[in-house]
C-alpha cells in the first residue's frame, strides 16, 4: 500500500513539474503577435528607444529588444534599476513593493526604476494594466515583446539563464546583474554601492 501511495505522489509531482515547465516555456515563447496602434506613444524619457508595434490600446510602451536596449545603456548622471518581471511570476510580485519603496525613497538621488514586463500580449489588458493600476506602481512600466529570447537574454547579461525576477542596476560607471529576487534591505544594500 505504501509503495502505491508513493508512486501516486511521485506521478503527481512529475505532472506538476511538467505543467510548470511547459507554462514557463509558453510564457517566454508565446509573445509573437503584434497589432498596430498609431495612437500609443512611449513616455518622453523613452523617445530614444525604438518601440515595436503595440497591442491595441495598451497603456505602456511596447519594445522589441532592439528598442529596449537603449534603456539598458544610458550614459547620464542617473542610476537605473531595470527589473525584468511578469504578473504570472510570484517571486516578481512579492519583491515589487521593495522596488517601489526604494524608488520612492531614492528618486531624489537620481534613481530611475524601469519595470520591464515579460507578460504575454494576451495579458497586457487583462492582467498587466489592472495590476499596475491596483498596486499604484510608480516605476516606469514598459513591455518587452520579443520572442527571440535566445538572442536577447545574453545581451542583457551573458550569464543570465533567462529566469525571472532578474534585475540590472547600472550607471555610467558600473553595472551589475542579479538573477534572483530582492528584499527591501538587499536591494538597498546593492543600490547604495552605486550612489
Amino acid at each position: 500500500m505504501t509503495i502505491v501511495i508513493f508512486k501516486d505522489l511521485k506521478m503527481r509531482i512529475m505532472r506538476y513539474l511538467y505543467v510548470f515547465c511547459l507554462s514557463a516555456l509558453v510564457g517566454f515563447t508565446a509573445c509573437t503577435t503584434k497589432q498596430k496602434n498609431d495612437n500609443a506613444q512611449p513616455a518622453a524619457e523613452y523617445a530614444d528607444a525604438e518601440k515595436s508595434e503595440p497591442s491595441a490600446d495598451v497603456k505602456f510602451p511596447v519594445y522589441d529588444f532592439d528598442g529596449l536596449e537603449p534603456l539598458l545603456n544610458k550614459d547620464d548622471n542617473k542610476t537605473y534599476i531595470i527589473n525584468f518581471w511578469a504578473t504570472w511570476c510570484k517571486p516578481c510580485i512579492e519583491e515589487m513593493p521593495s522596488f517601489e519603496k526604494t524608488y520612492a525613497e531614492q528618486q531624489a538621488n537620481g534613481v530611475e526604476l524601469v519595470l520591464v514586463s515579460l507578460d504575454m500580449p494576451t495579458m497586457w489588458k487583462s492582467r498587466l494594466e489592472p495590476f499596475v493600476e491596483k498596486k499604484g506602481l510608480k516605476g516606469k512600466v514598459v513591455i518587452l515583446d520579443d520572442p527571440k529570447m535566445n538572442d536577447w537574454i545574453p545581451k542583457v547579461d551573458e550569464n543570465w539563464g533567462g529566469g525571472i525576477p532578474a534585475t540590472l542596476i547600472y550607471n555610467k560607471d558600473k553595472r551589475v546583474f542579479f538573477e534572483h529576487g530582492f528584499t527591501y534591505d538587499e536591494l538597498n544594500e546593492e543600490l547604495n554601492k552605486f550612489l
